[in-house]
């Protein structure tokens, strides 16, 4: 029933407001989209439209409703914006042409997410936030559901930290498979010192956990634009992700970060390993990481692709 009610106050809003604006962008599928599609085309305002992740098209397609705004997405929309390459491929695969496309990345903020000054500064952090000043952290930023992949991290940091047992798992975020993975996370063995669940937190002091991080890791199986692996890579952290096309985006493998198989535990694992293992490796990528971000995925940047 909410949905229904808020896709009939989208609906009238664009016909009331109509003489206010000039275009028409919704953001994601759903009731508001089917309800709005029609009324923007009455009107004969531009249409544009952001896919918010991998798999939407196929999604969208196996409903009725779904297939209704694809069509119409097909013959109305102005542009399609679309996140990595493998978007592309889905929305070029179900009939839309290419000149209909344009990439529009998620913007980070390069300001509010920046690296520790110095080695002082992290430490304090780390006092600030309860962590152990001596440990080397893995952070992971998110949800914590299942189409994230965090069963395949916890089971490849229960290989690693038995071998490095200054290493420290710290998942930031909440979500509905939280006391799952803490089930897991005893029947791997993990100390309870050695992962923290820290919960939902506020954007300012996620960068804060960034800051005091050693790295980032991000396994899920299926992303569209990862705004925390880009706000970790801002926060000059180097990282292990899964080698889908949305992380290849971000990540250049061995460059800025190490791409891993989805799924494949010893290869999680072993990449977890060499970053714990060496500093200097660490530095190297994270620099990089930072500079990636900075050039390509700056506020300043994506800003520019929305005015072109």
């Amino acid at each position: 029933m909410k949905d229904i009610t808020f896709a009939l106050r989208v609906a009238w809003s664009l016909w009331r407001e109509r003489k206010n604006y000039q275009i028409v962008y919704f953001l994601m599928q759903g009731l508001h989209l089917a309800a709005g599609l029609p009324v923007a085309r009455l009107l004969g305002k531009p249409i544009i439209m952001k896919f918010g992740a991998s798999g939407v098209i196929p999604l969208m397609r196996g409903s009725r409703a779904g297939r209704f705004e694809l069509d119409w997405l097909n013959r109305w929309a102005s542009r399609l914006m679309v996140l990595n390459q493998g978007m592309v491929d889905e929305v070029i695969s179900d009939g839309f042409l290419q000149e209909q496309l344009f990439g529009m990345p998620n913007p980070t903020d390069t300001n509010q997410f920046h690296p520790a000054a110095d080695g002082a500064e992290k430490n304090q952090l780390r006092q600030q936030l309860s962590l152990p000043v001596d440990a080397r952290i893995v952070l992971y930023v998110g949800r914590l559901s299942p189409e994230k992949g965090l069963p395949w991290l916890l089971e490849s940091f229960a290989v690693v930290w038995r071998q490095m047992p200054q290493a420290l798992l710290v998942l930031c975020g909440d979500g509905p498979q939280r006391t799952a993975l803490t089930t897991q996370a005893n029947s791997l063995g993990i100390p309870q010192q050695q992962i923290i669940f820290a919960g939902l937190r506020p954007v300012a002091e996620v960068a804060l956990w960034c800051r005091a991080a050693d790295f980032f890791a991000l396994t899920s199986p299926s992303e569209g634009f990862s705004c925390a692996l880009a706000e970790g890579m801002a926060s000059g952290l180097p990282s292990v992700v899964s080698d889908i096309p949305a992380n290849r985006q971000l990540i250049l493998n061995e460059e800025n970060g190490l791409l891993v198989p989805t799924a494949e535990i010893s290869a999680i694992a072993a990449a977890l390993q060499r970053l714990l293992a060496s500093v200097d490796l660490c530095n190297g990528l994270g620099q990089a990481a930072r500079q990636r971000i900075v050039d390509h995925y700056s506020l300043d940047k994506v800003v520019s692709l929305y005015e072109n």
